[in-house]
């Protein structure tokens, strides 16, 4: 496994290392050294050769810096200028670290020359503003210009036209209230690799204020939607989404039941967070249920459905059947 050191001026790689298992957990391989006001180029070099050394593998190393040319930067390109499997990416933001993580999760086997080139465009991707005019306007090459269809020019598929196999492809079907957050954005979709998340929930489908901020968290490349769940009925029946590989967020088990029973062909739900509301019981640090949701996921459970428990792809899953003894058990106790 590739070992990645992030390391910066000041306190900024430590706190990029704590968001990250924020999202991830705690990581092997993993470190962070920074250069204080007080400390100079030998006293961060002496944290690098530390780090690496704790590493499984010293062989393949990735290091991600904050500034080009700076001295994390000059001191860790003296370490790698030994040794040609080991990179170097400046810029370090957090969508970049992200990505180098995923990178590593997804393929042991990965080298760091990979991974310094996989983080780079989500790096890119990971600026942005709003209002969203004000980004710089890259010019577009003249071939890509040419290609562009005309203004007015309707793209749409006729009904009953059959793309691929004619059904829509779930990569990920999770419970979660906060719907597309961080966890999501950093954690499971690149996990997943879908080309769209979709929101099923008949209250976020008629607030436009939370479809907006859903549209604005999806990361780049990836397409958000929020849709009702007889929208979601008639998408799931439609040979024209046959190509389609769609990331599913609800906000309760109720509309995956519900989903469920309208003919979406769901078998594995992603238990993910529950937040707690007046009545609820909290199962876990994550997870606040009320009877209803404890029926509901003992019926999904008759029906077939199991469940995977894991806020981020890193986690281990979770028994949902201990959390469900003890959240009926915590309920019998308010009565």
């Amino acid at each position: 496994m590739v070992g990645i050191v992030l390391a910066s001026h000041g306190g900024f790689a430590d706190g990029i290392a704590q968001s990250a298992q924020m999202l991830f957990g705690e990581q092997n391989n993993f470190a962070h050294v920074i250069l204080k006001p007080d400390e100079g180029p030998d006293d961060i070099r002496g944290k690098m050769e530390k780090a690496i050394a704790s590493f499984d593998d010293q062989e393949e190393v990735l290091f991600l810096v904050d500034l080009w040319g700076g001295t994390p930067f000059n001191q860790a390109n003296g370490l790698a200028e030994k040794h040609e499997k080991w990179a170097i990416v400046a810029g370090m933001n957090l969508p970049m670290v992200v990505q180098a993580l995923t990178e590593r999760m997804m393929n042991a086997k990965a080298t760091a020359h990979q991974i310094a080139t996989a983080v780079v465009e989500p790096g890119k991707d990971g600026i942005k503003t709003k209002p969203a005019d004000l980004m710089p306007k890259s010019k577009a090459p003249a071939a890509a210009k040419e290609a562009a269809p005309a203004k007015g020019t309707k793209k749409s598929i006729p009904e009953g036209t059959v793309i691929g196999d004619g059904h829509i492809k779930y990569v990920l079907a999770r419970i979660d209230s906060r719907l597309l957050h961080g966890q999501v954005a950093t954690g499971w979709i690149p996990a997943m690799k879908p080309d769209r998340v979709i929101v099923v929930s008949d209250s976020v489908a008629k607030d436009e204020l939370r479809k907006s901020m859903i549209r604005e968290a999806a990361p780049a490349g990836v397409k958000a939607h929020t849709v009702p769940l007889k929208k979601m009925e008639e998408i799931a029946k439609d040979p024209r989404f046959g190509n389609t590989h769609a990331l599913l967020l609800f906000e309760n088990p109720e509309d995956v039941l519900r989903a469920i029973k309208g003919g979406i062909d769901l078998k594995t739900i992603n238990v993910g967070s529950m937040s707690y509301k007046e009545g609820d019981v909290n199962a876990n640090n994550v997870l606040s249920m009320n009877q209803k949701d404890v029926d509901t996921f003992h019926e999904l459970e008759k029906m077939g459905v199991k469940f995977d428990v894991r806020k981020v792809p890193s986690d281990q899953a979770g028994n949902m059947d201990a959390i469900l003894k003890k959240a009926q058990s915590l309920l019998d106790e308010k009565k």
